[in-house]
């Protein structure tokens, strides 16, 4: 399952993330204080998420899975801040994901993905 999202990231294969959401997934983001719900919408933010968190110093550094649901712990440098973060991810028996859950930290690390994640997420929907 987690193997799928893996192969993602590590070739940035953005475009890709659709076919791994199941159609009723939900995203619970660190800057957003709704769910975002849908296939469609969800693959928006997470396409956003992989212009604004993936750059050469991302890396998931810790995995914990139990059964079909992983938190995996990563760290990245955006503009000269150190981010530490978890995605915990949850898949249905179809290997499709149905849960994504973001947290991030320090506070400066999400004001500064809070504006970045707007501002890409703006750049998306007028392409």
């Amino acid at each position: 399952m987690i193997h799928h999202w893996h192969t993602l990231v590590e070739n940035r294969q953005s475009d890709k993330i659709t076919e791994l959401l199941a159609d009723n997934v939900v995203l619970h983001s660190p800057v957003v204080h709704t769910e975002v719900k849908g296939k469609q919408l969800v693959s928006l933010y997470l396409h956003a998420a992989f212009h604004t968190f993936l750059n050469d110093s991302f890396q998931y550094v810790r995995e914990f899975n139990n059964g079909n649901q992983y938190v995996l712990e990563f760290s990245t440098e955006i503009n000269g801040i150190t981010v530490n973060g978890v995605d915990m991810i949850v898949f249905d028996d179809n290997e499709k994901i149905v849960d994504f859950k973001v947290m991030v930290r320090p506070l400066k690390a999400i004001n500064l993905i809070h504006q970045a994640m707007g501002q890409m997420l703006e750049k998306l929907q007028t392409n």
